[in-house]
């Protein structure tokens, strides 16, 4: 079976004791080369050890893909507490469309508290009445937009707020003229859904904030690695051979995620050309298998680098970490079955 290469001096980032904000844990970072400085750039999430976890967004650059250093001592976005992203700035997936820059990252109006523990705490209210975002606390994707990588403008919300929606990356370029949206709205399944786990769906835009009715993309897993739920991971690669998408997907049998890859079609990103019967990563060294969230790999970022991609992920919940595999190996096993 094929497999993604796990970089031998894994992790790639941890937490910084120095910084409060980043004391706890690093995880889920997005990634994206620069072409006017040649670096790239990592915007990853952070938290401190404050029992309402609030979340932020740091900054680190590198020139190799591979040893990053962080650019500041504070970050680089942080939640508004009063306003919709009160909760924390969380999972960022980042593409360049023309000339800027578009983040999306979910958030809690109110923070999450420390998710891993049984006594983790409430630090909202709940009206019985409202938007119910607001009555259980959940996730919704929110768009951000930048020139210059620093500097960011918050636009808001993408996502339904009737639906607890995260996992949303937006393609690097229009398809047909429309934005392209996939996300993982959590109540999207069972009666009334063509889905018995959350799934997958598609949706198009305008501009990139107002999107129109999602379209079921992916039928729950058809493997047992992916049967709990699956969701999207990176932004898509564009390839001579249609849109290349790094997914994960979770297993009802121990709560692992673990990484798959598909090929979408190039005009129309609605149909699936291929699919990774087999996954490419799972869970395997202590501080994938250990952590805040316990088995988990969790790609947020790919990179074309020369002959390669370079696969950016968090792991455990708690650092940062890289695979990568070659380009023509990775075709080969989906266009081929991966045997």
């Amino acid at each position: 079976m094929v497999k993604l290469e796990k970089y031998k001096n894994n992790p790639i980032l941890t937490k910084n004791p120095k910084n409060q904000w980043e004391e706890l844990c690093v995880l889920n970072p997005a990634v994206i080369f620069d072409d006017k400085t040649n670096k790239f750039y990592m915007l990853y999430r952070s938290a401190g050890n404050d029992k309402q976890h609030y979340i932020y967004l740091g900054l680190a650059v590198s020139i190799d893909g591979i040893n990053f250093t962080r650019c500041s001592d504070k970050p680089l976005i942080h939640p508004d507490v009063d306003g919709a992203d009160g909760g924390g700035i969380e999972d960022p997936r980042l593409v360049k469309i023309e000339d800027y820059y578009f983040l999306t990252y979910a958030s809690r109006p109110f923070a999450p508290g420390q998710y891993w523990r049984e006594d983790k705490g409430y630090f909202g209210f709940q009206p019985k009445a409202g938007p119910k975002t607001l009555i259980y606390n959940d996730t919704q994707t929110h768009l951000a937009v930048s020139k210059d990588l620093l500097h960011w403008k918050k636009i808001g919300r993408i996502t339904d707020s009737r639906f607890d929606d995260r996992d949303v990356i937006i393609f690097p370029e229009k398809v047909n003229g429309k934005y392209v949206k996939i996300s993982r709205a959590m109540q999207k399944f069972g009666k009334g859904y063509p889905c018995n786990a959350p799934s997958m769906w598609i949706s198009f835009s305008d501009d990139l904030l107002e999107w129109r009715e999602d379209e079921f993309l992916l039928y729950e897993g058809k493997e047992d690695w992916e049967d709990a739920k699956c969701g999207a991971s990176c932004p898509p690669i564009k390839t001579d051979k249609g849109w290349l998408f790094i997914y994960h997907g979770v297993s009802s049998k121990d709560k692992n995620y673990r990484v798959g890859a598909m090929l979408l079609d190039l005009k129309d990103p609605r149909k699936i050309i291929a699919r990774t019967k087999n996954f490419l990563m799972e869970p395997e060294f202590p501080f994938e298998t250990d952590g805040f969230y316990a088995g988990c790999v969790f790609p947020t970022a790919i990179l074309e680098v020369k002959d390669e991609y370079y696969i950016y992920y968090g792991a455990g919940d708690q650092c940062i970490c890289l695979a990568t595999i070659k380009k023509e190996k990775l075709m080969s096993a989906l266009l081929g079955g991966n045997e």
